[in-house]
């Protein structure tokens, strides 16, 4: 006996109700999971609505098997990071583009970030710039500074790196990092109409916050236009910057108007937190982490303390808009040397990594907790090399034994490259968190470029 046949309003109805009823289950699971802090959070994480304020966290080449690395050895496997701890969990597609528009598998971390830093894909290596024709996309950070946010960007990286600088630059390469390092951009000089150097453009941009490493590309000189002769420093104090360079003057620094904050803490990359024995062809003795890197010199300020002040100037910014008071912000916090103590295979020296970029991730939350209009993500850009392995595993490449905080032992192995050379990049899908308004975004597989729709739509970037 033939159904009858349903009409589209009733159709709808029945669709919306499944769906409905569907996102209540998996709201119930999760939260009885332990996934998130309370069934609350998670109903509200699936609400649409206008986020006040957007907190971006990327973990640089923090895949699932990193993530699981560090958990393993801080937490204990049945334990849980702050970031397993979201309401919403989804995944997200990585692959860069080749300048025909074909998919290029393994990205970098200049066409990942500028993936979601402009909703384009573009060829490795190019920041904010289109693949084939080399023109320069707005990004999420310069619509919303139309807007009237205040804007932020933290970085364990060079502040010229490549991920912080997809938010505030557009280069031809990511090389082009100073005013001395423009070889690969020559139609990025000042001196050809360009828009200068990574540190130029961002300091250009008078971005609210920008802290991280980086000093050595704003000691250069600049080579041309106004500024010529001057360090991008000196630049940076014209254009009104407050420049601190240790956790001391960071905690001093105060909000003033017209007067952003630019933070060098490094001369190159911040030295990380943790040490320990690389991994080696043949493996190591097992070893534990020393968790207090005698080469990080004192008032180096930690990931999560920036993050925090950050956090405070950009509240305080608000407060000086013209017309634009109450508006929010936007902040990315990048704990980047994951990725780079992957590709040494030093595994302490991710681990230790991975939970500074956690802490970050508890400081994001807490304030949702209080700003519940505050969408905080966090994902990675890519992933990694690292991998867990059976302790009787005879990898060909590197390996390494650690004894875990819970006593036991667990073997990681970097096996993407030969040994000497640096380990790579791998093109899985990565994971991506949330909470907040329009935090449903995110479930399911998606794509990298549609992190830029979620963060313009929650801010309503239009």
């Amino acid at each position: 006996m033939a159904r009858p046949r349903l009409s589209g309003s009733r159709r709808r109805l029945i669709i919306a109700s499944s769906v409905a009823a569907a996102t209540a289950v998996a709201v119930t699971v999760t939260a009885t999971a332990g996934a998130s802090d309370s069934k609350d959070q998670a109903r509200r994480a699936i609400q649409g609505g206008k986020a006040k304020n957007v907190i971006l966290l990327i973990g640089d080449g923090m895949g699932d098997s990193e993530i699981t690395l560090a958990r393993d050895y801080t937490v204990g496997a049945n334990g849980r990071l702050n970031m397993d701890k979201f309401p919403l969990t989804g995944a997200y597609t990585t692959y860069a583009v080749h300048a025909d528009g074909t998919p290029d598998y393994v990205t970098d971390s200049a066409a990942s970030g500028s993936g979601w830093a402009t909703g384009v894909k573009t060829v490795n290596g190019r920041i904010s710039k289109t693949p084939g024709t080399d023109k320069a996309v707005p990004t999420i950070l310069e619509l919303a500074q139309k807007k009237g946010y205040a804007t932020g960007s933290v970085t364990t990286a060079e502040l010229t790196d490549a991920t912080p600088a997809v938010l505030a630059s557009h280069a031809t390469d990511r090389s082009c990092q100073g005013p001395a390092d423009m070889a690969k951009c020559p139609a990025d000089t000042i001196a050809k109409g360009g828009p200068g150097s990574i540190a130029e453009q961002s300091v250009n941009h008078k971005v609210d916050v920008l802290l991280g490493g980086g000093k050595q590309r704003f000691d250069q000189k600049v080579t041309d236009g106004k500024y010529k002769g001057l360090t991008v420093s000196e630049q940076a104090k014209k254009l009104g910057y407050q420049i601190v360079t240790n956790d001391g003057e960071l905690k001093a620094v105060k909000s003033v108007k017209g007067k952003p904050v630019l933070g060098l803490f490094a001369p190159g990359n911040v030295p990380v937190e943790w040490t320990g024995k690389a991994a080696a062809k043949g493996g190591t003795d097992p070893q534990r982490c020393t968790t207090s890197n005698p080469g990080r010199p004192a008032g180096t300020p930690a990931l999560d303390d920036q993050a925090s002040k950050a956090i405070k100037l950009l509240e305080a910014k608000q407060k000086h808009g013209k017309g634009n008071k109450g508006q929010g912000f936007f902040l990315q916090v990048e704990g980047a040397s994951i990725d780079k103590q992957d590709h040494a295979a030093d595994p302490c020296g991710q681990i230790g990594e991975t939970a500074a970029f956690d802490r970050a991730v508890k400081v994001a939350r807490d304030y949702a907790a209080k700003h519940p209009d505050t969408l905080v993500v966090t994902t990675a850009d890519h992933a990694h090399t690292s991998q867990i392995v059976p302790l009787e595993a005879q990898p060909p490449g590197l390996s390494s034994t650690l004894v875990t905080d819970e006593g036991q032992q667990l073997k990681v192995n970097y096996s993407t490259n030969t040994p000497g050379q640096s380990q790579e990049h791998t093109g899985t899908q990565v994971r991506i968190a949330a909470q907040g308004p329009q935090a449903y975004r995110v479930l399911g597989v998606t794509n990298q470029t549609d992190l830029f729709t979620t963060v313009r739509e929650a801010l309503r970037l239009r």
